[in-house]
């Protein structure tokens, strides 16, 4: 017993002797003092504890750097640096205030500072000292030791690196000259000055850009009153957030600045530039214990600077393929080279057309983004009618809005050369008024006077078709009854419940699908013959046919016995016939009569993508700029799903086997059995019936049901892989038998080895293009669907050189069994996770 009290005592006093030791070695300071200087290891915190100053290393960097972090959030999240560019090597760094008054750091060598605020020495009567206020600003105080007042004489505000915390200005102090700009990190690991900066341009009219380089690289646009005009949701997002933003352009100053409008209830937030150009604003969510992004900067096509060129628009509400329009007035600069999608040299005047003091005149365009305004000038005591008059006079003067447009529009906003970055918004933006030549302007003046002497015609009409169709719908009614009568078993199933060939038909009625007769189906396709027998698939049979005037034609034939698809198959139907894109699989019609439901399709005689990449001998005749092609061509198909389209539409079963190969290689998405419309407003949905096929399905689907437009972007990514190795997702690897294709692949990436996986049919002068369109495929297989890019976003990194973000750990990557071990296991196929949703083994 005397042993144990011994030892309980021994202990005791070594846990008292370790806690000295810590209250001795970490240091909490709320003020730096000559006396009181900060030494690695120790804190300065301010007066909440909100945020923490102190010595750092961020990622896996061994060097040591000063900044401020976010005390109260668990993630070590830093925003602000002060010595960016000069870190110090080992633990030996001291933060001081030296006697000359300035904040000082230093690392081993005590003569010579690291970093300085280079204030203006103090005076015999004041001394200097530095506090960490509560909303994230290092400040450098002179103490008037008579009065005891301080003088604020150097701030971190003042210096941003690459955050922009609320209650911080961004812009110029016209009196001091000192311009407030943040600017990306070089990587995780290294804070030092990175290539991006946010910042705010004062050429012409002021306006917030981001800039790679010198390059400009996307614009928030001019002040509206409101709002930057490049951010249309920005007064959403301060009502949202809790936010108010507040704008000065005086003679003092031009400035923005946001905050927080109740600070007692704790929000964490930050916009931060990274290195790739994005500006990613996010808060801090309690209850996930993560950073929550909520918007960012650019986030599609049409956002990115001078996506279309000068003088061109960027629509991406168009119903066109292509997004980019030349504005009114204006023509392609090369129609070849527009054509071909090749938009670099904008657009010109029409050729022959005079816009100076001939007639000319202006058109009104809406929602738009206004154009750079870095050749803009702006008369604030003009109104609208006005500024029309100032600029119709001045021949140079291209375009004129109002510079402000709260309280009816105030002040008069004019360009003076080419419209560069104007994009088109729905419902949103702004009005601008464009010059155009007099043959245009009567053009439109035509149209619009056409459009409005119509409008009698169109009453007249209107009633002459109700009566028509109030006859028809009779007619219509008692022919159908009388079928109903001969064909009383004529009825199918969908879904759960047996609907009559009438139901049926209204449930069609709206895709605009044309009727194909049985019998011409069957003389079609020789009465469904063996030998035009395509393949198999869960929902029945594809067979080839042809038409009696000679157009070929695939033939999708629901099994009579099966119970399953018929939910799959009406949903094809209802979907597809709505889409119209070149790298969509294209319907012809349909048909429903006695017991049979089908589908007719174009024929693509070069079956599916998986007959090619899978088979050694068929991909050798898929060379690198065919491969990338079919990449590009699959890519722009899942962007007209996902937002050009009328509809947004989530696919949910891509994979090889559903994207079908034309006479020219020409991609195209078929299979829409299980696609989702979305409504425009909804970003996610849920099912409790998960369906989709095995090692295609994002994680967030697989498991919780949860599917998204980046749901398909994961599968993109897979398939992507799959087409630059030539291996399938599912398959077993020799090199690492207990990982799948992601998982080798992430695993060689990581090692930098990645040249090894790309198919070795490939020519090694396009390995460097094929590792980047690996890195692309690994951004879309990112675990957390938040991580991976849109489908706009992956459209942009296939079409330009520009750099990268690095990816993280992939889903899936490792496999405990082959595909073949699986299916003993299981004693099923792993190709799919419900037989229902197989797709036959060739293409249609």
């Amino acid at each position: 017993m005397k042993g144990f009290l011994n030892y309980t005592t021994a202990v005791a006093i070594f846990h008292i002797f370790l806690a000295s030791t810590f209250c001795i070695c970490l240091h909490v300071l709320d003020t730096i003092t000559p006396d009181h200087p900060i030494k690695d290891g120790d804190l300065l915190l301010s007066g909440e504890k909100t945020f923490a100053f102190g010595f750092f290393s961020p990622g896996k960097s061994n060097y040591r750097y000063v900044g401020i972090w976010y005390y109260k959030v668990p993630v070590k999240t830093v925003v602000w640096v002060a010595n960016r560019d000069n870190p110090i090597n080992g633990t030996s760094g001291i933060i001081t205030i030296n006697s000359q008054g300035n904040l000082v750091i230093y690392g081993e060598n005590r003569n010579s500072p690291i970093w300085s605020a280079n204030v203006s020495v103090s005076s015999s009567s004041t001394s200097n000292t530095a506090k960490l206020l509560d909303i994230g600003n290092l400040v450098l105080l002179q103490n008037d030791n008579r009065t005891g007042q301080s003088t604020v004489m150097w701030q971190s505000f003042d210096y941003p690196t690459n955050t922009y915390l609320p209650f911080l200005k961004l812009g110029l102090n016209r009196k001091s000259g000192l311009d407030r700009f943040i600017t990306s990190w070089k990587s995780d690991d290294n804070p030092g000055i990175g290539n991006s900066t946010y910042r705010m341009d004062l050429t012409g009219y002021p306006q917030l850009v981001i800039y790679k380089g010198r390059t400009k690289f996307w614009r928030a646009g001019s002040w509206t009153g409101r709002r930057w005009s490049g951010i249309p949701r920005m007064m959403e997002m301060v009502s949202e957030d809790k936010f108010n933003a507040s704008y000065v352009n005086n003679q003092d100053e031009i400035s923005i600045m946001y905050g927080i409008i109740n600070r007692t209830n704790s929000v964490f937030a930050m916009n931060v530039i990274e290195e790739s150009g994005i500006l990613q604003r996010s808060t801090w969510n309690d209850q996930l214990q993560k950073w929550v992004p909520f918007w960012k900067a650019p986030e599609e096509s049409c956002d990115y600077y001078g996506s279309c060129g000068a003088n061109g628009n960027c629509d991406p509400l168009d119903p066109s393929r292509f997004e980019c329009l030349c504005l009114p007035g204006f023509e392609p600069r090369s129609r070849d080279n527009w054509d071909s999608k090749d938009i670099s040299g904008g657009c010109v005047r029409k050729h022959g057309a005079r816009t100076c003091r001939d007639g000319e005149g202006f058109l009104k365009m809406t929602n738009v983004k206004l154009p750079d305004t870095s050749n803009a000038r702006v008369e604030m005591g003009l109104n609208l009618k006005e500024c029309k008059e100032r600029c119709l006079k001045d021949c140079n003067c291209t375009a004129y809005t109002n510079a402000d447009e709260t309280r009816d529009g105030v002040g008069c906003l004019s360009w003076y050369g080419d419209l560069i970055d104007l994009r088109t918004y729905n419902n949103i933006g702004q009005d601008i008024y464009i010059r155009v030549d007099a043959i245009t302007l009567a053009q439109y003046a035509k149209k619009s006077k056409g459009s409005i002497s119509k409008v009698g015609k169109l009453l007249i009409a209107l009633c002459s078709l109700v009566v028509c169709f109030l006859s028809i719908f009779i007619a219509y009614r008692l022919i159908k009854k009388k079928r109903r009568v001969d064909e009383s078993q004529s009825k199918y199933l969908f879904g759960n419940n047996f609907l009559e060939e009438s139901e049926l038909d209204d449930s069609t009625k709206d895709s605009d699908v044309p009727l194909f007769d049985l019998h011409t189906i069957a003389v079609a396709t020789e009465n469904f013959s063996v030998d035009n027998k395509l393949g198999q698939g869960g929902f029945g049979s594809v067979y080839k046919g042809m038409l009696s005037n000679g157009k070929q034609i695939a033939v999708k034939r629901l099994a009579k016995s099966s119970r399953q698809g018929s939910e799959e198959f009406r949903n094809e139907v209802m979907i597809i016939a709505r889409l119209q894109h070149r790298n969509l699989v294209r319907i012809l019609g349909c048909c429903f009569q006695e017991e049979e439901r089908m589908l007719v399709y174009e024929y693509l005689p070069n079956k599916s993508l998986d007959s090619f990449i899978f088979d050694e001998e068929k991909r050798q005749l898929l060379d690198w700029r065919r491969r990338f092609e079919i990449i590009c061509g699959i890519a722009r198909g899942i962007l007209y799903l996902h937002q050009d389209s009328r509809l947004r539409i989530i696919h949910r079963d891509l994979k090889a086997s559903n994207v079908l190969l034309d006479a020219t290689m020409n991609p195209k998405i078929a299979d829409f059995g299980l696609a989702r419309i979305f409504r425009g407003d909804q970003i996610e949905a849920s099912t409790t019936r998960v369906v989709g096929t095995y090692g295609y399905m994002s994680p967030e689907y697989a498991m919780k049901g949860l599917f998204s437009v980046k749901s398909d972007v994961y599968s993109f990514g897979i398939l992507l892989l799959e087409i630059i190795t030539g291996r399938k997702n599912t398959g077993c690897y020799k090199e690492r038998p207990d990982s799948s294709l992601v998982g080798h692949v992430w695993e060689l990436w990581r090692e930098g080895e990645a040249s090894e996986i790309v198919d070795p049919l490939l020519d090694e002068l396009v390995v460097d293009e094929a590792l980047r369109c690996l890195q692309i495929g690994l951004l879309c297989v990112q675990e957390y669907a938040i991580d991976r890019p849109t489908m706009s976003a992956v459209v942009l990194m296939l079409s330009n050189d520009s750099a990268l973000p690095s990816p993280k750990q992939p889903a899936f990557i490792c496999n405990s069994l082959c595909a073949s071990d699986r299916e003993l296991a299981f004693g099923e196929p792993v190709n799919s996770i419900n037989v229902v949703t197989c797709s036959m083994v060739e293409a249609r």
